[in-house]
This record gives C-alpha cells, structure tokens and sequence, in this order.
C-alpha cells in the first residue's frame, strides 16, 4: 500500500519554494533559471513538481500556457511551522523543548546563537509575567 502524500515541502519542492518566496511570481522558466545556478534540471521535472505542489496547496498558478506565472501558496514562516512541528513530533515526541536541548546540548549553536536565545527566552519571560 502507498504511502499517504505528505503536505509537507520534500527537499526539491522547498527549493522551488526559497526560488518562488525570494523572486515572488515566476514564469517556468525563471524558476528553472534560477535553480541551473545550483544544479541542473530538466524543465519538465520542474513542471511536473510545480502541479504535485499545487495540487498540495504549496503553490498556485495564475494564467495560463507558457505565459503562467507560479507563486508560493505557503509563506516560509507556515512552511517552517509545519516541518518543525512534523519534526518535533516525529522525532522528539512532541516535545519542543527536547528540540531546543538537543540543539544547545549539541554544540550547534555559536555563542553568538546562544546569546540571541537567551534574549528571546528573557524577552518571552517578561511579557508572560505582565498578564
């Protein structure tokens, strides 16, 4: 039995994403344009990835023929929201700050990283107390 389409990006599918959230609106061919920087593609693996997308809501398409222009349907932060949260739940059973352990724990974060957390916990501190 197949599995269940996931309605979250897969790798290629957030490339197109990063291409479409930083150039908006994008004919075809500019978006295998921009992703021939990187590697090449064949255009119509990226059409054909464009249409799975929409039909997961991901992107939507506006006109049609080779004049259609293709736009992201998700913003990065819903994107990033959905695929930190598959994750959470997948790998850290749910629990977000076993997440956040595992990446101070880990040595991933630079000092710098660390700092920035430390002021986003305190700022959240505060603005919980003044209820």
């Amino acid at each position: 039995m197949p599995r269940p389409a996931s309605v979250h990006p897969t790798d290629g599918e957030l490339e197109i994403l990063r291409v479409l959230w930083s150039e908006g609106p994008s004919a075809l061919s500019s978006v295998c344009g921009t992703l021939r920087e990187d590697r090449d593609v064949a255009t119509t693996t990226v059409a054909t990835m464009l249409r799975l997308m929409q039909d997961k809501g991901l992107v939507k398409r506006q006109g049609a023929g080779r004049g259609a222009l293709w736009g992201a349907a998700v913003t990065h932060k819903r994107a990033a929201r959905g695929m930190v949260r598959k994750l959470v739940d997948g790998v850290f059973d749910g629990s977000a700050d076993r997440l956040v352990t595992h990446l101070v724990e880990g040595g991933q974060l630079s000092h710098e990283q660390l700092v920035e957390l430390r002021q986003l916990i305190d700022a959240r501190s505060k603005k919980g107390t003044r209820k």
